[in-house]
């Protein structure tokens, strides 16, 4: 994947099985490679390369990567591929936590009023599904984490729409947290405190108690702050 690397991805073994990978699943086997850090920031990415290795054609290479691209993680550079971008920078980091602040606990606020019984019923999937994959995951199970930093942005992303305001749930969307915040620390805590603190935001929604759904959703994007925070002490940075 990276060039003069002939490792073969087991990430990408188990999302595809016997058949090739597609978009999607080549998709989570590069993301889980560089949250893991197995690609770091500048390390090159070519599709002919991408596409031998797994025994694809180069258009599910292109897409997965397109969506990187898209989402920041890489960098498209012209004659020469794509390159792993830096990991955000601690200012980036805390901007992003103030945007948050602002638009996600307003969010669940209207979440709470407006979300539909089918609605909180697929909150409360993804909310197993999180539990699961932190059940299972050890330190050997880079797509796992790779998984549950997915189902974690859908969480989030389904609140809101449940919220019925577009812009708010675009100007999130546009942010990418998750996969950025995701590249900064793979510790257990990471997902493992994610869990009852997600499990009190939707209990509030199901609720229908605004202020209450406002108030879990900030008090886990505090804590969620505070956890990924660590990532740059770890760094050198102050904190």
């Amino acid at each position: 994947m990276v060039e003069g690397d002939t490792r073969t991805s087991s990430a990408v073994r188990e999302a595809g099985g016997a058949r090739p990978p597609m978009g999607a699943e080549l998709y989570a086997a590069i993301l889980s490679r560089i949250l893991h850090s197995d690609l770091g920031p500048g390390d090159r990415l070519t599709i002919d390369a991408i596409a031998r290795e797994f025994g694809v054609s180069q258009t599910p290479v292109r897409e997965a990567l397109h969506r990187l691209d898209a989402e920041g993680i890489v960098v498209r550079h012209h004659l020469s591929g794509y390159r792993v971008r830096p990991k955000i920078t601690r200012e980036q980091f805390e901007d992003m936590v103030e945007v948050r602040l602002l638009l996600e606990p307003a969010a669940s606020r209207r979440a709470a009023e407006r979300m539909t019984p089918a609605e909180l019923d697929e909150l409360a999937v993804l909310a197993r599904e999180m539990r699961r994959l932190d059940d299972e995951r050890d330190g050997s199970a880079p797509a796992s984490y790779a998984r549950f930093s997915q189902i974690d942005a859908q969480l989030h992303d389904a609140i809101a729409a449940g919220g019925r305001n577009e812009y708010i749930r675009d100007s999130l969307a546009r942010l990418h947290p998750h996969v950025h915040l995701f590249r900064l620390s793979n510790s257990a805590q990471v997902t493992s405190e994610a869990i009852d603190e997600h499990q009190a935001i939707i209990d509030a929604i199901g609720a229908r108690d605004p202020d209450a759904a406002a108030y879990a959703m900030r008090r886990h994007i505090d804590a969620s702050a505070r956890r990924f925070r660590r990532g740059f002490a770890s760094d050198g940075a102050s904190d």
